[in-house]
């Protein structure tokens, strides 16, 4: 008789699979984009392409492991990295759900609170560009109306300040400094700006660590 599988072994399983396939989809668009079109890439340029950017996006993506599954549990990692937008609309959903339930993505409890709060937000995103693809042409005018500008660009911030203010005030000492850290480089360094947060989360995360260990060794959290 087949042994049935952990909730966690069911998460790892369909997680690689549907990790393996949207991979190999992803792969297959050019290939067949090229095929019906008969319009085959310069592969010498593709390849030195290819090297010129790979080590980076290899470099964020194993960051981006690491910091991403403590914080979404595995179930919301899989879902996360399969549907994308992570730091900007996954990771806010499912730490405020997790947050709202008293639950750590590290219990069982969280995993399913954040896979179900990065489903979710997964279908109402998909819901929202279907219906703004619909509506794109009467809702035109009022999105480029000038008056809204302004509130359109603070949607982000607004969304991260709340969760800010919900963790931040958990651990003042804690936060300080990441934050501190985060300010000072978007100020005085030119080039960074909202295309950046990808890899600046990450950085932000290491640092905090790091950051967290000297506080703990000094016996001050």
């Amino acid at each position: 008789m087949k042994e049935k599988r952990t909730y966690l072994e069911s998460l790892h399983y369909y997680g690689r699979i549907w990790g393996l396939a949207l991979a190999a989809l992803i792969l297959a668009v050019p290939f067949i984009v090229a095929i019906l079109f008969e319009a085959q890439p310069n592969y010498t340029a593709l390849l030195a392409g290819t090297v010129a950017i790979l080590p980076m996006y290899w470099a964020v993506g194993l960051v981006e492991m690491f910091t991403y599954v403590p914080m979404l549990g595995a179930g919301g990692a899989y879902l996360s990295f399969v549907t994308g937008n992570i730091s900007n609309l996954k990771l806010p959903c499912a730490l405020d759900a997790m947050n709202r339930a008293g639950v750590k993505a590290s219990d069982e409890e969280g995993e399913i609170v954040s896979t179900i709060a990065i489903a979710t937000s997964s279908i109402v995103t998909t819901l929202i560009i279907a219906l703004g693809v619909l509506l794109i042409v009467p809702l035109r005018p009022l999105l480029e109306s000038p008056v809204l500008a302004p509130a359109f660009d603070m949607i982000l911030p607004a969304l991260f300040g709340g969760l800010a203010v919900a963790f931040v005030s958990k651990n003042f000492k804690l936060a300080i400094a990441p934050m501190i850290l985060m300010l000072a480089l978007f100020i005085f360094v030119p080039g960074l700006n909202e295309g950046s947060v990808g890899i600046m989360v990450p950085v932000g995360v290491v640092f905090t660590v790091l950051i967290a260990r000297i506080l703990y060794k000094k016996g001050k959290i």
